[in-house]
């Protein structure tokens, strides 16, 4: 090893440094009509009981509840306003607190608090029968 050199590595060279480095010719870039689509699962919006997950329907009445577990659906905790961390537990300006969170309440800025879900599932196929007929035709010799 040479006495000039601090290190082995040849980034540490300084005549590496000072050199510019050989870039390959790129390609032409292909012009499109519109933009890229990604292939994306799809997705849709639920709404999912607070308390079991069931999904309910996107429109709440003040009386629903629900059929699972007989939760209030129309209550705080429901709401997509509701933060435990904010004045009143709510991110709505409101005049007083509206207690229990989990009861029925008559809030006219009540908003359902939806998800975006992926849809992972597949349908099964017609004429394959049940789940256990197709783990037995694994096994068959």
């Amino acid at each position: 090893m040479s006495e000039d050199r601090k290190y082995r590595q040849r980034g540490y060279r300084e005549d590496d440094r000072d050199r510019p480095k050989p870039q390959a010719p790129r390609p032409p870039r292909e012009e499109r009509d519109g933009p890229r689509t990604p292939n994306l699962m799809a997705s849709h919006e639920v709404f999912r009981c607070g308390r079991c997950g069931r999904i309910q329907p996107a429109t709440i009445g003040l009386e629903d509840r629900c059929p699972q577990c007989g939760t209030d659906l129309h209550s705080c905790v429901q709401c997509v306003s509701f933060d435990p961390g904010s004045r009143f537990e709510c991110m709505q300006t409101i005049a007083a607190r509206i207690s229990p969170k989990d009861g029925r309440n008559t809030c006219t800025l009540f908003a359902p608090r939806t998800t975006v879900e992926r849809q992972t599932g597949s349908t099964p196929a017609a004429g394959s029968g049940s789940a256990r007929q197709a783990f037995d035709d694994l096994f068959k010799f």
